[in-house]
């Protein structure tokens, strides 16, 4: 899990490391400000995070109940392959999933019933890998590590605190902290241990990094989400048994739920 959640966080990193150059834009009326603060007009601009200017819309909503995919027998069946001693175990839940994912409407109810259970189950892949069936709240070790990116000035570190990786998909980072808080209700900067203590905003943390840096590439693949998450230090043949393992676990889930993997497994 050390390993696991080391190589998240650092690919997370790399993610940020590209859009913290420009964060306030002072775009032209035509032209969308970027959730990284660059101008443009696409959907990588007007898209998900589009701060200002003639953002795009959310896509529809279908009609699909995540409860009803996201059953008991499906979370637990998660949860149960873990430690009994895991201190995880009384800390995620379905009910707090179920909670936090009322705050995303958009999340596993977008395209057809066949994407959303498969974006359900890319989702709960990846969160596996990270908390090893969720048996994990922190990463271990975590506070000998350095996650502070002094060059991103928006988001400044306080160094009395750590931003090593917590939660269902170990967020990590100031540059990540700064914003999932500023978008959730607390403050990611002075108080990033709550993401340990509060397990609703914990799960709200995972699904804002989805939501924010996941949900738009999903059709391109399973691939497309690893890259998303953790590219630079899984794809490309950098890590051949981490990406195999978020696989498989995919695989294992859309069986469950009844739907293909679709194409493009692998980054």
């Amino acid at each position: 899990m050390k390993t696991f959640s080391i190589l998240i966080v650092t690919g997370i990193l790399f993610a940020g490391i590209l859009h913290i150059t420009a964060q306030n834009c002072g775009c032209s009326p035509d032209l969308c400000c970027s959730q990284f603060g660059f101008c443009g007009s696409d959907a990588a601009f007007c898209g998900t995070g589009c701060q200002e200017g003639p953002c795009f819309g959310p896509p529809p909503t279908n009609d699909v109940s995540v409860a009803s995919v996201v059953t008991d027998a499906f979370f637990n069946g998660i949860v149960d392959q873990s430690d009994a001693g895991c201190e995880g175990r009384g800390f995620y839940s379905r009910a707090v999933f179920l909670d936090a994912a009322g705050n995303y409407p958009q999340f596993g109810r977008v395209g057809s019933e066949e994407d959303s259970r498969r974006e359900i189950a890319a989702f709960f892949a990846h969160v596996t890998h990270e908390t090893g069936h969720f048996c994990f709240i922190e990463e271990i070790n975590g506070p000998l590590g350095d996650y502070c990116d002094e060059n991103n000035t928006q988001y400044p570190c306080n160094p009395s605190k750590g931003y090593y990786g917590r939660g269902p998909i170990q967020l990590s980072w100031n540059f990540n902290y700064g914003p999932a808080g500023q978008s959730i209700g607390f403050d990611g900067l002075n108080n990033p241990e709550i993401v340990a203590t509060d397990p609703v905003i914990s799960f709200r943390t995972a699904l804002w990094y989805w939501m924010t840096n996941v949900q738009s590439v999903l059709g391109q693949g399973f691939g497309a989400t690893i890259r998303a998450i953790n590219g630079p230090l899984e794809c490309d043949g950098a890590n051949p048994a981490t990406v195999s393992s978020r696989v498989q676990y995919f695989t294992e889930y859309c069986n469950q739920l009844g739907v293909t993997t679709g194409n493009n497994l692998r980054c």
